[in-house]
């Protein structure tokens, strides 16, 4: 029998809400019982059956407080617009069934976004773009050229909103007139970091922490399971071997996803995890069209024209070549601040960079 939704979903918080219980007990709660609802109506000698729950567990299920939490969620969720997905109800995406420890509950905002993740079927037409947030210009400028052919092939782009990678793969997916999917370390209402918080407000974003919730770093490998997951494959940039790239990558292998790697500069240390990757079966992968055939989803379409707001535009066109701060005025005419917020959008699109003090595309 099909569960209340509201009913049910009201269930899934209590028990994301009660002390003890993470991802994994509540799956295996949800498993055993049936729904969240009949785990709540259990008694104590039924609890005690459930594998992987200790005696403090069992004890803290079915208290008050944690239903009340659960009911302010809730109000203070359609308060802000942000929907609310749960286990096993029909929306809720099936690609996350890769994993064995799915959230109970997802928090998305953003118009549209509710209905984008739950046509994620279990293998999704999705890639996950990861990457260091200290990427070099080529990695920036090549993430920005994937995503963008990607997302005008149709697959959806997901990342982190991290510096770096992320942000230039979620911007190039907007340019490119694409959805991209935001999957947070903190709540859907407090973006990290702060500079990306007009991006943000472009794209969906996905989260498994309750609102309020800060960014913490036991919060980033939790989320990379999600990018992994909701991906039919993951693309590492750049990233050392020991870096949050990397853990994506092998929550991917873990889900049965594809593994995209691109190559780097010998020596270079954000090199040295993509590198690894491929020497371990990872796809060597420098365009788009890599992607695209290794899963089977056929040719890239032809680049649209890049869309940029008119100082942005008129900055880019100045640039035929390497150019200092002072040359850049001279040439488009553009006031200081502007000019300088023009380049930072510019830098974070991935279409220039800057070295020695002069600008370069």
């Amino acid at each position: 029998m099909t569960p209340d939704p509201a009913s049910e979903l009201l269930a899934l918080l209590t028990l994301k809400f009660t002390p003890g219980l993470g991802p994994r007990r509540i799956e295996a709660l949800r498993r055993h019982f049936g729904t969240a609802q009949a785990a709540l109506r259990a008694n104590l000698a039924q609890l005690r059956q459930v594998e992987g729950l200790d005696a403090r567990s069992v004890a803290s299920i079915g208290q008050a407080a944690a239903a009340q939490k659960a009911e302010a969620e809730l109000t203070q969720a359609a308060q802000k617009g942000v929907t609310l997905l749960g286990r096993g109800l029909p929306e809720y995406p099936a690609a996350l069934d890769a994993l064995g420890d799915p959230p109970p509950v997802l928090w998305v905002w953003g118009e549209g976004g509710a209905a984008l993740l739950s046509g994620l079927d279990t293998v999704p037409r999705s890639i996950g773009i990861v990457g260091t947030r200290a990427a070099s210009p080529h990695a920036l400028a090549l993430t920005r050229t994937i995503a963008g052919e990607l997302a005008g092939a149709g697959v959806l782009v997901v990342s982190g909103l991290a510096r770096g990678v992320d942000t230039a793969a979620h911007l190039a997916a907007l340019e490119a007139g694409g959805p991209t999917v935001g999957v947070l370390g903190s709540a859907v209402d407090v973006i990290y970091p702060r500079e990306n918080h007009h991006l943000a407000g472009r794209m969906t974003l996905l989260s498994e922490y309750p609102l309020g919730t800060g960014p913490a770093q036991h919060h980033f490998p939790s989320r990379n399971r999600l990018i992994a997951a909701l991906s039919a494959g993951v693309l590492v940039v750049e990233g050392e071997r020991k870096s949050g790239s990397l853990i994506t990558a092998t929550h991917a292998l873990d889900c049965g996803r594809s593994v995209f790697a691109v190559p780097g500069r010998a020596g270079d240390p954000r090199a040295s995890g993509p590198h690894a990757l491929i020497r371990d079966g990872a796809v060597l992968t420098e365009t788009a069209q890599d992607i695209l055939t290794e899963l089977g989803w056929g040719e890239t379409a032809p680049a649209a024209p890049l869309d940029l707001p008119p100082e942005q535009a008129r900055v880019l066109a100045a640039l035929q070549t390497p150019a200092t701060l002072d040359d850049l005025h001279a040439a488009t005419g553009l006031s200081v601040p502007d000019l300088q917020t023009a380049l930072v959008m510019l830098q974070l699109s991935g279409l220039v960079y800057e070295v020695g003090g002069r600008w370069s595309r």
